[in-house]
């Protein structure tokens, strides 16, 4: 008998006829012979709708109450895919994030699992039961219920499988899998079959949207294979793992894009040591990640600009930050820009092979795209282009690359 923690998201149970066909999924699992916990996400757009409320009500609501708004999202669909299992003749029970005993820190809206105690997820498969957990959520110590940011379902699946040490971890979505880059964007985009955890956590931070990266760190950590796959057809998916073939990893793996994206100019800063701590250290204490970091170099009175990246939904906040920070230092001004985006190549080929960046560069030249800003890692190279030029981007890259190619 194995144990399995299956995942599938909002458009998976966008209603209650989706809800159905994806219980008839989970009996025919159960009826192989495994003991089934399966995490949940709210329904279609109901997040979206609930944050839409919320924002009729207060223009910025209170971070502790709409993360208190958004966990009924997947209440509502884990209680009723434990009615339409019941009603397959199965034993099944739902539980909340809380209940499940997923433990975490008090950052609302984006809280981090800092423990996951399993217990009462065993008692109920000890009896026999289906095992209905509600995704992108957890508890803090003081009883507060925070939700994991977006994408937090599947971070819930991959936490409870490890705690659990489940045979299989399987995230249904509404894509047949890890693809070279957007099907929408590139009709030629080809499936992949297995992809490293190194490249799938480079692909999901830059924007690929199949994967939420928190999930796939916590699969590479702990070394919990995840399987990627459609909850709308049969098809086999990929397989997020360590451990690839060798042949995989001569070339690049995908293109990911993310119009998520909105740049900050602090213009005039001394160029003095210290200055720059007095402006990120207060971003790292409200919790605002950023990404590309470029100072300019001091001309004359030693006088620079510091530009950076945050995620566009970040932006105001980070500015009611930066803003005190950089008037304390004696920067000028603060600018922003909102029309960009970024567009990656992934790849552990990249690490000692030289010539990657070049072809890169070329393709979007000959594509007549201005890059704007460039970050790297050991296997990704990022460029911040303008926004509206991402799908253009997107099949030059991939066509540069030749990625369609087996």
């Amino acid at each position: 008998m194995a144990l399995i923690v299956q995942k599938y998201g909002g458009s998976s149970v966008a209603d209650a006829l989706r809800i159905k066909e994806v219980a008839q999924r989970i009996v025919a699992t159960k009826e192989r012979g495994n003991q089934m916990v399966v995490v949940v996400s709210a329904m279609g757009r109901t997040t979206d709708q609930l944050i839409d409320l919320a924002r009729q009500v207060s223009p910025q609501p209170h971070e502790r109450e709409l993360d208190l708004l958004l966990s009924t999202g997947e209440l509502v669909s884990c209680t009723l895919m434990a009615m339409a299992l019941r009603e397959l003749g199965h034993n099944a029970i739902s539980l909340s994030g809380a209940q499940a005993g997923i433990q975490t820190d008090a950052t609302y809206s984006r809280a981090r699992i800092l423990r996951v105690d399993p217990k009462r997820v065993r008692k109920e498969l000890d009896r026999g039961y289906i095992v209905i957990v509600a995704g992108f959520q957890g508890i803090t110590e003081e009883m507060d219920i925070t939700t994991l940011g977006r994408g937090g379902s599947d971070t819930t699946a991959v936490a409870l499988a490890i705690a659990l040490k489940a045979d299989h971890c399987q995230i249904y979505t509404d894509v047949e899998g890890v693809y070279t880059a957007d099907p929408r964007l590139v009709p030629e985009a080809r499936k992949l079959d297995e992809i490293g955890y190194e490249e799938m956590l480079e692909l999901a931070s830059y924007g690929a949207k199949v994967m939420h990266s928190r999930a796939v760190e916590l699969g590479q950590l702990y070394n919990m294979p995840i399987l990627v796959a459609s909850s709308f057809s049969q098809t086999t998916g990929t397989l997020i793992h360590g451990g690839m073939a060798m042949e995989m990893r001569n070339k690049v793996s995908g293109i990911a894009h993310d119009t998520n994206v909105a740049k900050i100019t602090v213009v005039g800063v001394p160029d003095r040591p210290g200055v720059a701590a007095a402006l990120f250290e207060p971003l790292a204490r409200a919790g605002i990640s950023v990404d590309t970091i470029v100072q300019n170099v001091s001309i004359g009175e030693n006088i620079t600009d510091i530009t950076f990246t945050v995620a566009r939904s970040d932006l105001h906040r980070a500015l009611e930050v930066v803003k005190p920070a950089s008037q304390s230092v004696g920067a000028r001004e603060c600018l922003t820009d909102t029309t960009l985006a970024k567009v990656s190549i992934v790849g552990t080929g990249m690490q000692n092979t030289p010539g990657y960046a070049a072809r890169m560069f070329r393709a979007l030249y000959e594509a007549g795209i201005n890059i704007r800003l460039i970050t790297t890692s050991e296997i990704r190279i990022t460029c911040i282009i303008d926004e509206k030029l991402i799908p253009k981007a997107v099949q030059a890259l991939h066509k540069a690359f030749e990625l369609e190619k087996v």
